[in-house]
């Protein structure tokens, strides 16, 4: 072997390896096409399985979302079969464009079909198919295993966290409602024996709902997180003022008393931050803002910073209930658009939703709404209490 000429009569450790290697059966080549068990076995996002459908075999890991039923429905309850799922890569969208439609064949529906298992909902998997559409639209096709990721949401859909210490007092009327009657029940809970507050009376309510936990003497900026002195308010630069979270410009209500000053919706910010967000919607995506780091702005929308993320999504959903124009007050829609200008709407509804469940109820958020309910007006935020009620009313 030529390989051995020059070399010493006595083998080197290194010659015997090559020998050994060198009598080794060869390991099979995958035909064209195929991808080895080993590289199909490494996860990839819903997302690139989305921006792959070139027929390629991958292993995708996300939640599962639903069930589509069409090319544009996907039901998130009521499965009327165990033919197909839908993952995303964060549990509770809703948005069809960020899902991936999977086939479930018969051999694998009695144990991953959602009507056979519902309580699939929220949980995360890993698929192994084929990247190829279905019903038309970005899917894996023709699954050789399903499995378990290891992790279920970590803030699982429907979300949990807020409390049930009211739910046999103030909530017993909409316990066990769904949809449009929880909302209409949730609407007539919270607007009734309302104490309605004037602009003024914000000021000195602010100081204790958002009262800084470690420092009493100070509040907690909503955006920017900062804890200010209770009594740096007003309009100079690096004081703070009035945040509508719901922009009182969508439904032109001012500030006038009702959902101009209701406190479920108001918090405390810096003026300058407080005047990049203006009235824009809530959306993900931008430019990050100098003086509030991880909040996000672009031409119609303000992505506020992870920690206070289902804050704004709560309190959007108690405007929207709580307003419905029966009592002199515009009609407050959330909807799933953004640049809603002056029109009674604000959105993104899709985002919120999503957000409601990245981030369930803080201890802080939950003593604010105990504080405005005992304190001030009388009434509570119902997401705050059971923030699963969202996408009851909304993602059914």
């Amino acid at each position: 072997m030529s390989f051995l000429l020059g070399v010493r009569r006595r083998p080197t450790a290194q010659v015997l390896s090559v020998l050994l290697l060198s009598l080794l059966p060869l390991a099979p080549v995958a035909p064209a096409g195929m991808v080895d068990s080993a590289q199909a076995a490494t996860p990839i996002t819903v997302a690139a399985a989305r921006a792959t459908q070139n027929g390629s075999t991958a292993t995708v890991r996300g939640y599962v979302v639903g069930q589509p039923t069409s090319s544009t429905t996907v039901v998130t309850s009521g499965f009327p079969s165990d033919y197909a799922l839908a993952l995303a890569d964060t549990a509770g969208v809703t948005d069809t464009a960020q899902m991936l439609f999977v086939q479930v064949p018969s051999a694998f529906r009695s144990a991953w079909g959602l009507k056979s298992n519902p309580s699939l909902m929220g949980k995360r998997i890993d698929v192994t198919g084929a990247l190829a559409a279905y019903f038309s639209r970005p899917g894996l096709t023709s699954p050789t295993a399903f499995a378990a990721a290891g992790a279920t949401d970590p803030d699982p859909d429907p979300p949990t966290g807020g409390t049930g210490d009211y739910d046999t007092t103030y909530w017993a009327p909409a316990m066990g409602k769904s949809g449009a009657a929880l909302e209409s029940s949730l609407h007539t809970i919270i607007s009734s024996g309302v104490t309605r507050l004037s602009y003024d009376q914000v000021w000195v309510a602010l100081r204790e709902t958002d009262q800084d936990p470690a420092n009493p003497a100070n509040v907690i900026e909503l955006y920017t997180g900062d804890s200010i002195s209770e009594t740096a308010n007003g309009g100079g630069v690096d004081q703070w003022n009035r945040e509508h979270v719901w922009a009182k410009s969508h439904g032109d209500f001012g500030t006038v008393t009702g959902p101009g000053t209701d406190l479920h919706h108001l918090r405390p910010e810096d003026v300058t931050v407080n005047s990049a967000r203006g009235n824009l919607d809530f959306d993900e995506g931008g430019t990050q803002n100098a003086e509030a780091p991880g909040n996000y702005a672009d031409s119609n929308s303000w992505e506020p910073r992870d920690a206070v993320k289902g804050d704004v999504a709560r309190m959007i959903f108690y405007m929207s209930v709580r307003y419905e124009g029966g009592d002199g007050f515009p009609d407050l829609e959330v909807n799933d658009a953004v640049s809603n200008g002056t029109a009674p709407g604000h959105g993104r509804l899709s985002v919120l939703l999503r957000w409601n469940v990245q981030d369930p109820p803080s201890a802080f958020e939950m003593r604010r709404n105990d504080v405005i309910h005992a304190d001030f007006q009388g009434n509570r935020n119902p997401f705050v209490d059971h923030p699963e009620w969202a996408p009851s009313i909304w993602a059914a």
